[in-house]
C-alpha cells in the first residue's frame, strides 16, 4: 500500500476546524482564532497538516490552479482538451472564460496562507513546544507562506499580502513589498532553520533556499525595468541587483547565490543517474512493456515508495481520493494532461488516459531539434503517438489542439496486467490494462473503483528538483559549472562557456512541462516572441487537419495587453479586495470559443 505521509492522514482530520470561510470574501478567510487555539504540540501539527493540505485541495479544481495555468500559457503546450473546455484553451490563449473562472483558486491559496498566518502568530507563545520543534515549523509555515503567494502573485499580479490572521478587508499595496516580504519569508527559512535535509514530505532549510533562488530570479528579473504593463512587457532584460525586505534587510544576488551554493554543497540532494528514471513511465510494472523502455535497464527511483533523492518539494498523493470527501488526494496535474480519452487503452499504451489538456507545442519540437539535435532528454520527455505500436486517432472525437505530441513526465502512466500479479479487477478480456498504481500498492483501500482512471493517480506531482537549483547555481554566477552537471547526467558533450542564450536552452529543455516555462520567459522579457511561434503551428481540431490560429487579437497581443495576468476574480472585484486587471475591461478580453 502506498504510504501516507503524516501530514496529509492529519489533514483528513483537521479539515473541518478550517472550512468556514466564505469563498468569495478575502475578509473572511479567518478560521479559528489564535486567542484559543493553537494551545499545544497537537494543535500547532494540526494546523501545519492544514496549511499542506491546501497544496492537495487545489487538485479539486485542477482547472484553475496556477499549475495548469502556467504550463498551458507557455509557449511549450496549448490548451487542449475538447470543445467544451474553453477554460483550458483560454489559459492558452491568455483571455478569459466564463464569470469567476478561478475564484476557487484564489479561496483555497489564502486559505492556505492564513492557516500558515494562524500557526505563525501562535508559535511564539507556544512554551509546550520546544524551541527546534518551533524554529523547523515556523520555516515550514513561512516557506508554505511565501510559495502560496509566490502562485497568487504570478498568476494575478499585485494581489493582497497577509501576514496576519484576519476578518479584515486586505487590499494590495506596493508590489515591491508583496515580492520583498515572499523573499524574506524565504530568506528567513533558509537562515533560521536546521541544515537538516527532511524525507517525509515536509519543506526544509535548501527547499527555502530553491524557492528562495526561483522567486529572486522571477521578481529580479520580471521587475527589473518597473512594474507598469510596458515595464513589464518591455523586451529589455535588466534584473535587480539588490532588493530591500520589509525588515529593512538589503538582499543582494550574492547573498542569494551563496544560499544556493549551500543548497547545492551541504544539502545531500543529488540527481538521479539515469534522467529517464525520474519518470513514472519506468515503474517496474511498465517499464519491460514500453518499447521505448524495455531492454534498457531503467528503474523508477520511486519504485515501492523509494525516496527520490532529486526531488526537493513534491505534492504527496494516497488512495484517500473520493467524490464523497475531496479529489485532491490524486494527482489532478496527470488527469487533466493526459491523453484525451475514451478509447481502447492498448491505444495509448502505457500512457493512460485523461481530458487532453497540454498538448505539446510542435514548435518546441522543432526548436529542440534545431537546438540540441542529440538530446536524449526530447523523447524522454515528449512522446510522439504517432509512434505507439497501437495508436490510432479515436475516443472522444473533439480533441481541441491536438498535437500528436504529449508530455511525458506528468502524464497518467498504466500497465498490463495478465492475472500474474494477484490482483482481479473482474474483467473478462486479458492483458487488460490498468493504473501502475493499482499494481505497486494493490487494489485494496480505494474508496472508489480499484481502476479508476480519475482518481487512481497517486504518484508525486514534484514542484522542485535538484537539477533546477544546479542551472539556477549557473544563472546567478554566470559560469558552466550547474549546466555541465546536468548536461552530463543527459549524456551530453560541455559547453566551454556561459552564456545566457545557452542557459535559456538547457532550462528549456531540462525542465520541461514542469511549470516553470511560463515564467522563465516573462522573466527574461522574451514572451511575446516566444508565444508567437505557436502561431501557425499544425494542430489537429476534431480530427481534422488546421493550423494554430489567433484570437482575442493573438498572443503576443494578449501578452502586451496583460503581462501574462490572469484575470482577478470578479467576486473580489465587486467587494473592492482587488481592482481588475488590465486587458480584462470588455469582451474583447473573453474566450468565445475555437
Amino acid at each position: 500500500m502506498k504510504k501516507i505521509t503524516y501530514y496529509i492522514a492529519s489533514a483528513l482530520v483537521t479539515l473541518g476546524a478550517f472550512a468556514s470561510c466564505d469563498i468569495d470574501d478575502v475578509k473572511n478567510y479567518t478560521e479559528k482564532s489564535i486567542e484559543n487555539f493553537p494551545v499545544n504540540e497537537n494543535d500547532a501539527t494540526a494546523i501545519l497538516a492544514g496549511i499542506y493540505e491546501s497544496l492537495n485541495e487545489q487538485f479539486s479544481y485542477t482547472q484553475q490552479s496556477w499549475l495548469l495555468y502556467a504550463d498551458l500559457a507557455s509557449d511549450d503546450q496549448y490548451g487542449g482538451g475538447g470543445v467544451n473546455d474553453k477554460l483550458f484553451q483560454s489559459h492558452d490563449l491568455l483571455s478569459n472564460y466564463n464569470a469567476d473562472a478561478t475564484a476557487e483558486f484564489w479561496r483555497i491559496r489564502y486559505q492556505g496562507i492564513n492557516r500558515a498566518n494562524t500557526l505563525i502568530a501562535a508559535l511564539p507563545n507556544l512554551t509546550s513546544l520546544s524551541e527546534d520543534l518551533k524554529t523547523r515549523y515556523m520555516g515550514e509555515a513561512l516557506i508554505m507562506r511565501a510559495y502560496y503567494h509566490y502562485e497568487l502573485a504570478s498568476m494575478y499580479g499585485n494581489v493582497p499580502l497577509m501576514t496576519i490572521p484576519t476578518g479584515d478587508l486586505v487590499v494590495p499595496g506596493d508590489v515591491s513589498v508583496l515580492w520583498g516580504q515572499i523573499l524574506q519569508d524565504l530568506y528567513t527559512a533558509a537562515t533560521t532553520m536546521k541544515a537538516q535535509r527532511l524525507t517525509n514530505g515536509h519543506v526544509d532549510k535548501y527547499v527555502a533556499e530553491g524557492l528562495l533562488g526561483r522567486v529572486w530570479l522571477y521578481y529580479t528579473g520580471f521587475y527589473g525595468n518597473g512594474t507598469t504593463i510596458a515595464d513589464l512587457t518591455s523586451t529589455t532584460y535588466k534584473p535587480l541587483t539588490e532588493v530591500t525586505l520589509p525588515d529593512g534587510t538589503v538582499l543582494t544576488k550574492k547573498m542569494v547565490t551563496d544560499l544556493i551554493d549551500d543548497c547545492v554543497n551541504n544539502s545531500g540532494y543529488s540527481l538521479v543517474s539515469d534522467f529517464r528514471n525520474l519518470w513514472a513511465y519506468t515503474n517496474k510494472f511498465t517499464v519491460e512493456d514500453y518499447d521505448y523502455t524495455k531492454g534498457k535497464g531503467l528503474k523508477w527511483v520511486e519504485n515501492d515508495n523509494a525516496v527520490n533523492p532529486e526531488t526537493m518539494f513534491a505534492i504527496k498523493f494516497n488512495k484517500l481520493a473520493d467524490w464523497s470527501t475531496t479529489i485532491g488526494y490524486a494527482n489532478g496535474m496527470a488527469l487533466f494532461e493526459g491523453v484525451r480519452g475514451g478509447q481502447d487503452y492498448a491505444a495509448t499504451f502505457p500512457f493512460g488516459q485523461g481530458w487532453g489538456a497540454g498538448p505539446v507545442a510542435p514548435n518546441l519540437v522543432d526548436d529542440w531539434n534545431s537546438s540540441e539535435p542529440n538530446d536524449p532528454r526530447l523523447e524522454a520527455s515528449i512522446q510522439d503517438v504517432r509512434k505507439l505500436p497501437n495508436y490510432t486517432y479515436g475516443g472522444w472525437a473533439d480533441f481541441v489542439q491536438e498535437t500528436n505530441y504529449i508530455g511525458k513526465k506528468k502524464a497518467p502512466v498504466s500497465a498490463k496486467n495478465d492475472g500474474s500479479q494477484g490482483v482481479d479487477f473482474s474483467v473478462e478480456k486479458v492483458p487488460y490494462f490498468c493504473c501502475f498504481e493499482n499494481l505497486m500498492y494493490g487494489t485494496s483501500g480505494w474508496p472508489q473503483n480499484a481502476n479508476n482512471m480519475q482518481l487512481n493517480n497517486i504518484h508525486d506531482l514534484v514542484l522542485m528538483r535538484f537539477a533546477e537549483v544546479l542551472l539556477m547555481q549557473s544563472e546567478l554566477k554566470e559560469d558552466v559549472t550547474g549546466i555541465n552537471r546536468v548536461r552530463a547526467r543527459a549524456g551530453l558533450q560541455p559547453i566551454a562557456a556561459y552564456s545566457l542564450t545557452a542557459l535559456q536552452n538547457e532550462r528549456r529543455h531540462e525542465l520541461a512541462f514542469e511549470g516553470l516555462r511560463w515564467n522563465d520567459i516573462r522573466r527574461w522579457h522574451i514572451a511575446a516572441a516566444a508565444l508567437d511561434r505557436q502561431l501557425n503551428q499544425p494542430v489537429y481540431y476534431a480530427g481534422k487537419p488546421e493550423k494554430n490560429t489567433a484570437h482575442n487579437g493573438g498572443y503576443s497581443a494578449r501578452f502586451k495587453a496583460t503581462a501574462g495576468f490572469a484575470k482577478m476574480p470578479e467576486g473580489q472585484v465587486s467587494i473592492g479586495s482587488v481592482p481588475q486587471n488590465e486587458g480584462y475591461s470588455d469582451a474583447t478580453a473573453e474566450y468565445t470559443g475555437w
